[in-house]
This record gives C-alpha cells, sequence and structure tokens, in this order.
C-alpha cells in the first residue's frame, strides 16, 4: 500500500520535536526524496509552530491525540516511518509501538528506559517481525555514538586479528551541554516504576535486560571512582552508561554474538590526572541533580547558541586477541542532549526507510539495523565523525 509520507515527527511541537523539524527542513526541505510531516495534537497550535520556525505553509501538518486511537491509528496507516520525541515513554510510548507493530510502519524513538524497551520487545517482538515493522529504540544520544562506536571498532579488530575484542572500555574524553529534560523525566519515572516493582528493579541491574532468556558473563564495574593508569585520569560514572552498555548487549546478541559471548562492556567518564579530577569524579559520582527538582524539563532546553557550542568526545578502547589495543572515537559537533541527538533520529529515520531494505521487521538497535549505512549518513550529514585511531 502506498503511503503518503515517508516520516511523520510525532510530538512535533515539542522542543526536541521542533528541532527535529527544523533540521529535516533545513537540510531535506520537503519533496519527493523526503516527504515529511509534522505530527501533534491540536491543528492550531501545529499551525502556529511551523509558522514560528519559519517552515513553508504547505508543510504538511497531521492531527493525531493519544486520547483518540482512531487518529492515531489513521498516523500510522498514513506513513512508512512514525518518529516520536514524545516521553518518557513508558508513560507515553506503548500504545504508538503496538500501532506500528501491528501495522507494518516503522519506528524511532529517543528511549533510555531499559525496563519499558524489554517490556516492549517482550511484547510486540513477535508482531513486529509479523509484520515487518522495524522498531529501533535509542536513536539518540543514547545509544549511537557508543552502539555504532563499537560496532566500527569490532570490525576493525576483525580485520586485523580475525577476532573481536573481548573486552571494551568506553571512556567520555570531554563533553560540553545538557541533558536533555525528556531525559530527566525518564530517568525519575523509572526511578519511580523500580521503587513500586521488583521485577523492573532486577532489570535495572541487569547488564542483559534488552536480551530475553539470556545470562552472560559477569560485567566490569562501572561505578567506583578510581585512577586508571591506562588513561593517566580519575574516572567516574557515567550517567548514560546504564542504557548504552544494554544497547551494546543487545546489538551483540542480534549480530548473532558477533563481538563474542565473552564479550565485557564498560562506559566511564575521565575527569582528570590530578586532584581536582579525583574531586570532579567524586562530585559526577554523589551527583543527583537529574532524578531532582533542579533538572530539566520536558518541553524546555538551551538556546541555539548553547546548542551550537556543544560537542562531546567519547574513545572505545578494545583488547585485541594476541595483545595491542584497537581505538575507536566519535565526536559530535553540537550539544548531546538536544543538537546532535535531534540530527541522529533524523537521519537514523530515513536511513530506515531509504536505505534499510533488506532489514527484516523486529525490534532492533542501530548497529545490526543500519550499521555502516547509518555511520556514513551521520558523518556526512550530521556532524559526527567516527574515527580509527589505532
Amino acid at each position: 500500500m502506498d503511503k503518503k509520507f515517508d516520516i511523520v515527527v510525532y510530538g512535533a511541537t515539542g522542543f526536541t520535536g521542533r528541532l527535529v523539524a527544523e533540521y529535516l527542513y533545513r537540510r531535506y526541505g520537503n519533496h519527493d526524496d523526503v516527504i515529511w510531516a509534522m505530527v501533534g495534537r491540536n491543528a492550531e497550535k501545529l499551525a502556529l509552530v511551523r509558522s514560528e520556525m519559519g517552515l513553508p505553509e504547505d508543510t504538511p501538518l497531521v492531527v493525531a491525540d493519544s486520547d483518540n486511537q482512531a487518529s492515531m491509528q489513521a498516523m500510522v496507516d498514513s506513513t512508512k516511518l512514525v518518529l516520536t520525541t514524545v516521553g518518557p515513554y513508558q508513560l507515553y510510548g506503548s500504545e504508538l509501538v503496538g500501532l506500528c507493530a501491528h501495522s507494518g510502519t516503522d519506528y524511532v524513538d529517543l528511549c533510555g528506559e531499559p525496563f519499558w524497551m524489554r517490556q516492549m520487545i517482550d511484547q510486540y517482538e513477535a508482531t513486529a517481525k509479523s509484520s515487518g515493522a522495524r522498531i529501533v529504540f535509542s536513536c539518540g544520544f543514547d545509544s549511537i555514538p557508543s552502539d555504532l562506536g563499537i560496532f566500527m571498532l569490532q570490525d576493525l579488530a576483525m580485520e586485523k586479528t580475525g577476532k573481536p575484542c573481548s573486552h571494551v572500555s568506553a571512556r567520555v574524553r570531554s563533553m560540553k551541554g545538557t541533558f536533555s529534560g525528556g531525559t530527566a523525566a525518564s530517568l525519575q519515572a523509572s526511578m519511580k516504576a523500580a521503587k513500586n516493582d521488583p521485577e523492573i528493579l532486577k532489570l535495572a541491574f541487569d547488564p542483559y535486560a534488552l536480551i530475553p532468556d539470556y545470562n552472560g558473563v559477569e560485567q566490569p564495574d562501572g561505578e567506583s571512582v578510581h585512577f586508571s593508569e591506562e588513561f593517566n585520569s580519575w574516572v567516574a560514572p557515567f550517567i548514560m552508561a546504564a542504557i548504552n552498555t544494554r544497547n551494546v548487549h543487545r546489538s551483540n546478541a542480534l549480530l548473532g554474538f558477533k563481538y563474542g559471548e565473552d564479550f565485557t562492556y564498560d562506559e566511564m567518564m575521565l575527569t582528570g590526572p590530578d586532584e581536582k579530577g579525583q574531586a570532579i569524579a567524586n562530585h559526577v559520582k554523589n551527583d543527583r541533580s537529574m532524578a531532582g527538582p533542579d533538572a530539566p524539563k520536558p518541553g524546555e532546553g538551551p538556546s541555539k547558541e548553547e546548542r551550537e557550542s556543544g560537542y562531546y568526545d567519547i574513545v572505545y578502547v578494545g583488547k585485541l586477541a594476541g595483545g595491542g589495543a584497537c581505538v575507536v572515537s566519535v565526536k559530535g559537533d553540537r550539544d548531546p542532549g538536544y543538537g546532535s541527538t535531534s540530527k541522529m533520529i533524523s537521519e537514523s529515520a530515513i536511513c530506515l526507510v531509504k536505505e534499510a531494505a533488506d532489514t527484516e521487521g523486529g525490534i532492533w538497535t542501530t548497529a545490526p539495523a543500519m550499521g555502516d549505512k547509518l555511520i556514513t549518513r551521520l558523518e556526512e550529514n550530521a556532524g559526527l565523525t567516527f574515527t580509527h585511531e589505532a
């Protein structure tokens, strides 16, 4: 069945949704190559936001309200792919995933909520496989840099030695920018859910939470502040590790354990080599601001200048079979939570629709769903660089 749109942006009147719409228009216009539409609950607000952003009046608008299932179904039926920025997904995403899975419509989001993702895998993976829907979670800062960085590193390791790296350490070398209000809201909702449900709490501590019926090898401790001789720096926990590590392990499973069944992986932040570095590491370890009242709110975000002055640089170091290391870095040219994330999810949507026809229905991570095709798009269009350093 022919679809009216390639992509609809669900939540286009929200802060991140606006950034996605602006990026799609600036990068692709609205023509035969990529036909996309803005979706929201209210036609007048959609038109107002379109005008405020300076988008052409012929930019398509679609009204869909989560309280009106018929409107949601009509939206899903109108498009090849739904791109949603409406989180926390555990509160607002389940129905949409179900509709896409049953309808054979592709789906991408910015989810960083592992237990909800696991619930969706358990409920809808078989349905998505049957309908042909490709459901891809975590298409932003969580977890594209790590998922694709490890994918690239392991391919390079195989080229060098014929074997994957059995252990990889990710270290955030530098980063400027704020985490999104959606990330904070998701963290808070997840903490509340885990407090009320022992099964959710159990999944929260399971590095293989996204791989049903699987128990792998014990994973490294990514929570303890310590001095790393390898990096000549103090290291601190990285708040995104809880989702990124889960997605990397799911990618390994979906790739037929291409990284090995003994694969171990940890993510932490480098804070510097001296007493100041130690103090920063301890501050990071004890920081609870993302879970508190001062955390960024959904719908709020940094200014354009703040987004454009942001960046991140993450290095991935893998131990090669027989000795030595394989090193890959992933860098982004905007703040991670908004500027870079809005570009990453947009390119993920286009890549899935336009270049990943051979990816079958199911619930995926970015690496096995799109792999090198997405790396190429991100480097060409979205300001990311993937570099083989050693």
